[in-house]
């Protein structure tokens, strides 16, 4: 059995039923999850501050931008809001897509956004947008539309490989960029609710491997080929839950290198 099906043997096997029995196995990895997701593109979070966020409620002697502060919050009080939901196995909607969106990114939008262009967190975007070296593949008019379409088709998967339908709703979520702002931290977060909810563990995309992040995803964008971004989340699985399944067989971790595991792609 390879590190990837080992690794969603162990999640299984927890059989959590309950948001407290959610807490206990994710305990680590949301402040992991939060300080990645938010340092991909805020450069100014520090891991220190997103744990004590996580643990104390606080940040004493802050210095820095509130906005870093504010998008750990935000990420905090998401999963709060999520987690009895995972456990319930709550399909996804067009209305559970606004509410994460509304919770990461209350707060943080810029003034311009907000007052100029009357963009609201939880709102889908009200202008086209380019990103990167390509332009949004939806115009802000198509967006609903489209999201809609995206969130019936994959609420209608039935094959066994959940990662690739992950995988896929988050290329096609990150395409259509719903959003002005935070698609990014949506994306992600709605990616790992979706594999929660069926019974698989949620990753990790590490701030040093977001090259590789970007490149899997404008792959997606330019040829809608979604093996690379599909075998990066798989290495980043094997990543983020790797010392967990060293603990659970008495071994010792001995993570491979991002080149080796992804050769190929």
């Amino acid at each position: 059995m390879d590190q990837y099906n080992r690794v969603v043997g162990l999640w299984q096997s927890h059989k959590i039923a309950s948001a407290a029995g959610l807490d206990k196995h994710l305990d680590s990895f949301r402040i992991l999850f939060a300080f990645h997701s938010g340092k991909i593109e805020n450069e100014e979070i520090t891991y220190h501050d997103t744990r004590e966020i996580f643990e104390n409620g606080r940040v004493v002697n802050y210095t820095g931008n509130p906005r870093a502060l504010f998008e750990q919050q935000n990420q905090k009080l998401c999963y709060e809001i999520l987690k009895e939901k995972i456990v319930e196995k709550e399909p996804l909607s067009i209305e559970l897509v606004k509410e994460i969106h509304r919770v990461l990114t209350g707060g943080t939008y810029d003034e311009r956004r907000y007052i100029d262009s009357e963009e609201r967190p939880g709102e889908f975007k009200k202008h086209d947008y380019v990103t990167g070296v390509h332009e949004a593949g939806s115009a802000a008019e198509d967006v609903e539309n489209d999201l809609t379409e995206l969130i019936a088709e994959v609420n209608a998967y039935e094959g066994k490989d959940v990662l690739k339908a992950a995988a896929y709703l988050h290329a096609r979520f990150e395409y259509i960029h719903p959003f002005a702002d935070g698609n990014g931290r949506a994306g992600r977060t709605l990616m790992n609710y979706y594999l929660m909810t069926h019974d698989h563990p949620p990753v990790i995309v590490y701030n040093e491997d977001k090259r590789m992040y970007y490149e899997c995803l404008q792959k997606y964008d330019e040829t809608e080929e979604l093996n690379p971004l599909y075998e990066f989340l798989k290495y980043e699985t094997e990543k983020t839950w790797e010392k967990a399944l060293a603990l659970a067989g008495g071994e010792k971790p001995a993570h491979k290198g991002l080149s080796d595991s992804t050769r190929g792609m």
